[in-house]
């Protein structure tokens, strides 16, 4: 693939060319935590960071998108009609994405957009979105990310891969959409490529934790469901919902309308699976009225059924975030241990 030099003097120019093609969002620091977030003129992003404390999964697939707008006023003639509500078709970019989380879209993907059913709202934003990913040089202590199913230098989803050196950038145009975005800076000027492949196998060997999956296939769903140690995982846990919001391969939303006078907006929000309504029906039955019962099925969704739904890996990155940032340490390493290495009498 075709490699660019980045010159850092010429960094800022191109950032602010950047911005009359896209709406580009970047790490910035912010109340002393790094997240994405749209870069108006003469901000520039922050690369000053291991990994941002919650996934750019938002930009693609907003906490709250208002999806339709209607009119309950039976004296207009569209009145209990969902109607669209236009967007901003400008293109977006995300820039200093990990590719950990870019890889985390491709398994969202598989949920949002399916040959039976695709989602306009996120198959439109992921779409017209170019993805720029930042090498992960420096990965954290937490970080499992090269077994399951990607790495510091993982080139899946991505457009383009940035190498951060001393007074460059090293880039690596993927696709035509990244050559494009390249383009658009005016960064062209040509650089072998070759050293990335060292930077790679060096950062690789940084990541000091694993995941061990091999066995997960095996297992039946009854087997795992009714083992024995979910009720000592679940001990801790508070369902506070954390390791759903910071997970970047968490979908789980809720439809919800808002009515002020006879005008409507029907809405979709994130949701967690963590969360004692979520599965609460109109009957008034919970299928998941216990914490033991969604601690297990968040885990059993991850680990498992979407393991046997896709026979393509489980729904994790290995970016760590729910082991750093829930409250009670719950690691999903050693959940996944536990499943991994559970034996029944049979």
């Amino acid at each position: 693939m075709k490699g660019v030099r980045i010159d850092k003097q010429k960094w800022t120019e191109g950032i602010e060319a950047l911005k009359s093609g896209y709406r580009l969002y970047g790490p910035v620091k912010a109340d002393g935590f790094h997240n994405f977030d749209l870069l108006e003129k003469g901000i520039l992003p922050d690369f000053n960071f291991q990994n941002t404390r919650l996934s750019p999964k938002a930009i693609i697939y907003p906490q709250t998108e208002v999806m339709f707008h209607y009119t309950l006023d039976e004296n207009k003639e569209d009145h209990h009609i969902l109607k669209e509500v236009a967007g901003n078709t400008m293109p977006m970019a995300i820039l200093g994405i990990r590719p950990c989380d870019a890889a985390a879209f491709l398994l969202v993907k598989r949920n949002f957009d399916t040959p039976e059913y695709r989602d306009i709202y996120w198959v439109r934003a992921y779409e017209g979105t170019t993805l720029v990913g930042l090498a992960c040089r420096q990965p954290c202590q937490t970080c499992f990310c090269t077994t399951a199913g990607c790495g510091p230098f993982g080139e899946e989803g991505l457009d383009v891969l940035l190498v951060e050196e001393t007074d460059a950038f090293l880039a690596k145009a993927i696709t035509a959409k990244g050559e494009s975005f390249l383009k658009t800076a005016g960064w062209g000027e040509a650089a072998d490529s070759g050293p990335i492949d060292a930077l790679k196998t060096e950062a690789e060997s940084r990541i000091r934790t694993a995941v061990q999956t091999d066995r997960l296939a095996e297992k039946t769903i009854p087997e795992l469901f009714d083992a024995p140690f979910w009720d000592e995982v679940a001990f801790s846990c508070i369902n506070c919902g954390t390791c759903t919001y910071v997970c970047p391969t968490c979908w789980c939303f809720d439809i919800q309308d808002e009515v002020s006078g006879k005008s409507g907006l029907r809405m979709r929000n994130w949701d967690s699976c963590m969360y004692p309504l979520f599965t609460f029906h109109g009957s008034g039955h919970n299928p998941r009225n216990t914490k033991t019962k969604r601690v297990r099925q968040r885990f059993m969704h991850k680990l498992k059924y979407y393991l046997d739904k896709y026979s393509s890996g489980i729904q994790c990155v290995g970016c760590g975030r729910c082991i750093r940032q829930c409250p009670v340490n719950i690691d999903i390493r050693r959940v996944c241990e536990l499943m991994n290495s559970y034996e029944t009498c049979r």
